[in-house]
């Protein structure tokens, strides 16, 4: 074997060598840098976290159809866009861009919309908040709360109430209506006063 090839062995088992030792401290140091920035403390707060919000929410769906009779015999259509059960509560069904319609005996019709509502399957109760907005008979509401209550015969509209009518506008801190008596309550907090503008004509 002749002087050459000699030199020409060392070095490829030089490089080789060097590519092994490159190869272990790379990772090796990435090995330390992970326990580094992510103690098993650490670790272990995001996986209680992931699996607490895996616990609450379920099955995600969409377009969904809810069809029914209230207690007082309204029947009812409540759509949403997307829907969300609950594991910890399944009668509760969280949802995002909602609208129901309401039709009463007497043929009039009450259409509510909001960004976000959840419905009880069970009781049949409907919350509704963020942009509330609702159409009945020429008058239109909005708020950015809305509670409609099966089981207690009521509904109550809260934050930012403003109600428009043909006749005039109403603007008040929460209107609670009482389905059973067919009475209307306009509430004001801190000594606020209500602010209406009715049309005498």
């Amino acid at each position: 074997m002749n002087k050459r090839k000699k030199n020409l062995i060392i070095i490829q088992v030089t490089l080789f060598l060097l590519g092994i030792l490159i190869i272990i401290f790379t990772y090796y140091d990435r090995n330390q840098t992970v326990d580094k920035t992510l103690p098993s403390k650490n670790q272990n707060n995001i996986s209680s976290k992931l699996n607490n919000q895996n616990n609450l929410e379920g099955d995600v769906f969409y377009n969904i159809k809810y069809s029914g009779i209230d207690l007082a015999g309204n029947r009812y259509i409540l759509t949403s866009e997307e829907a969300v059960n609950n594991n910890i509560n399944p009668e509760l069904v969280n949802m995002k861009f909602v609208e129901v319609n309401f039709y009463f005996k007497d043929g009039t019709v009450l259409n509510v919309t909001s960004d976000k509502g959840v419905y009880n399957n069970k009781t049949l109760d409907m919350e509704f908040y963020r942009n509330v907005e609702a159409v009945y008979e020429g008058s239109n509401l909005f708020a950015e709360k809305a509670n409609y209550s099966n089981s207690k015969s009521f509904l109550e509209i809260s934050e930012n109430v403003v109600v428009t009518d043909p006749k005039g506008t109403i603007a008040a801190d929460k209107l609670f209506f009482d389905i059973k008596k067919q009475n209307l309550n306009i509430i004001s907090f801190n000594n606020n006063k209500i602010n209406a503008n009715v049309n005498v004509k």
